[in-house]
């Protein structure tokens, strides 16, 4: 009966994933999309990691951050050095989490257990999937205006589309029409499996760069350096000036503070831990140079047309050159695609999988991700206007900071790369510490967290006053990074967690044939005993094994 069919649809049991024949999913806190990595499909090398660099930083979100420092008054060289000293820090950071990824093999949902312990752990998880779902939005949004230039560079006629909204809804009748279309082109690209998805970046990486230096070009031809980009200079000075600066280095840390937390969802693919080494030479480089080109090209943007055109597409929205148009909006359209699918929906797709991994594989996380994130937030209010961009990259950066100095302080000063893979699907395992929680993590959570929601509180509605608390905010990511670095080792050197540490690594390689892919039973158990501060050890034990 379709009465009954459809119920039967709603059902959890039609919803559940077909019983994989994975190496770790014995336990039931895994699948096959959360399982290590086995050899056959670590497949990225170095030159895939420079494409997926040089792919990701010609976004929109890089050029509209280096465009709106010059809107909140720095000058371009105050602007392009506070990128430098951003992007230099990132990249270390970058490299430091990467290689977790690349030496265990795993996903950051799940060696994140290690440091925060099998429960709290899912606390970041989730922490992290709205904001991925937030710059899915962004990201979409940024896309949908590439759709409009193109649509108008060969219908000009849709800039007399009628509008039924309100201004203070910051969006039109056509930017609607738009988002949705976007939102569709992109959907496709979601079904791309992440060991084959560097193919993208491949792509992306050989045309983005050549829209963007014949945008330098025509800023140059139109506007001399000289009378555009050297002669724009800082509007602010003192105090106001130096937290300024401060606070839009924070948002360039802001913008790949996510990246730089789930880097491991990528560098699990890598050949091995070689491969993803050059992140601290390319990341500081090509995101230097796609940042001179928003400040050069909004600099000029100042002289041509009065105003301080901070996003792109603003820009090309003057040309009248419809061709130029329609190119420069296309591979901007191609870039935004790589960076949402690569930032965003990879990272929520395999956070979600953690959090339900019987479930939900990282493909049904991404359409989730694609569903929420597009359509539950309004991106565009977000995006009104510079300060409010900058707000937002600021105010996740709160979490985040915390998040990437406990991992990294964790892994190489604590335990010092002396982790146990298996035990991180196990929940009654060495990583479980105090019922679920590492107090440790919690601990400096906290003494960093706290300090700084009143400047989020504040950034959100300026009304509220808290005075000198919003330079706090200013300097988040730093702030929660060396601060959680530095009250998680002291924590954990005063009061060891015993249980959890063990002589060497004991990796996935370790435990399990050479590729685990082939489809057979898991014929391993991690047989765990002790409490938190008492010595606990893996035993390894044979079950049942069919090949």
């Amino acid at each position: 009966m379709p009465q009954q069919s459809l119920v039967d649809f709603f059902k959890p049991s039609k919803w559940a994933l077909d019983r994989e024949e994975t190496t770790f999913a014995n336990y039931g806190w895994s699948n096959k999309d959360m399982d290590p990595v086995p050899p056959r499909l670590r497949t990225w090398t170095t030159w895939s990691y420079i494409s997926y660099w040089v792919s990701d930083a010609t976004n929109l979100g890089v050029w509209e951050l280096a465009g709106s420092m010059l809107a909140v008054g720095l000058s371009w060289r105050q602007a392009l050095l506070c990128i430098v000293v951003a992007y230099v820090i990132i990249s270390v950071v970058m490299v430091l989490t990467g290689t977790i990824g690349a030496r265990l093999h795993v996903a950051f949902p799940v060696l994140n257990r290690s440091s925060f312990g099998f429960w709290f752990s899912y606390f970041t998880v989730f922490s992290r999937v709205l904001l991925s779902m937030f710059w899915f939005g962004i990201q979409t949004y940024n896309g949908s205006q590439c759709v409009y230039q193109m649509l108008k560079a060969i219908w000009p006629s849709i800039a007399n589309m009628p509008n039924r909204f309100p201004v203070s809804a910051n969006i039109t009748s056509s930017g609607l029409m738009c988002y949705f279309l976007y939102w569709l082109i992109q959907l496709p690209f979601l079904f791309m499996t992440p060991h084959k998805i560097r193919w993208l970046f491949f792509v992306k990486g050989v045309l983005t760069p050549i829209a963007w230096l014949a945008m330098i070009i025509w800023a140059f031809v139109k506007v001399p350096a000289s009378q555009g980009l050297f002669s724009q200079h800082t509007t602010i000075e003192g105090s106001e000036f130096s937290w300024a600066w401060l606070s839009a280095m924070n948002s360039a840390l802001g913008s790949y503070a996510t990246l730089s937390v789930n880097i491991p969802d990528f560098t699990r693919y890598a050949k091995n831990e070689r491969a993803q080494y050059v992140q601290p030479f390319i990341i500081p480089v090509v995101f230097t140079l796609c940042s001179f080109v928003g400040i050069a090209v909004t600099s000029a943007g100042i002289q041509l047309y009065g105003e301080v055109l901070w996003d792109p597409l603003l820009l090309i929205d003057r040309w009248d050159n419809r061709a130029a148009a329609f190119f420069a909006s296309f591979v901007f359209a191609l870039s935004t695609i790589g960076t949402n699918i690569s930032a965003n929906s990879l990272g929520a797709g395999n956070d979600i999988t953690a959090l339900c991994p019987k479930y939900i594989n990282i493909r049904r996380g991404q359409i989730l991700c694609a569903i929420v994130g597009g359509w539950a937030l309004c991106p565009w209010k977000i995006l009104a206007n510079a300060t409010g961009f900058l707000s937002f990259m600021d105010g996740y950066t709160i979490f985040l900071g915390p998040f990437a100095g406990i991992m990294v302080t964790d892994f190489y000063l604590v335990h010092k790369g002396h982790v146990d893979v298996s035990a991180m699907y196990d929940p009654l395992g060495r990583y479980r510490y105090t019922g679920g929680f590492n107090w440790r993590a919690v601990l400096a959570m906290m003494v960093t967290v706290g300090p700084t929601l009143p400047g989020l509180i504040n950034s959100i509605n300026p009304s509220i006053k808290i005075g000198y608390a919003t330079h706090l905010f200013d300097i988040a990511w730093m702030y929660g990074f060396v601060v959680a670095s530095l009250v998680y080792y002291v924590a954990s050197y005063l009061f060891p967690a015993h249980g959890t540490y063990v002589d060497g690594l004991i990796s996935a390689d370790d435990v399990l044939p050479v590729d685990y892919e082939k489809d057979r039973k898991f014929p391993f158990e991690t047989v765990q005993s002790g409490a938190e501060g008492e010595d606990k050890k893996s035993a390894i034990v044979e079950t049942t094994c069919v090949t």
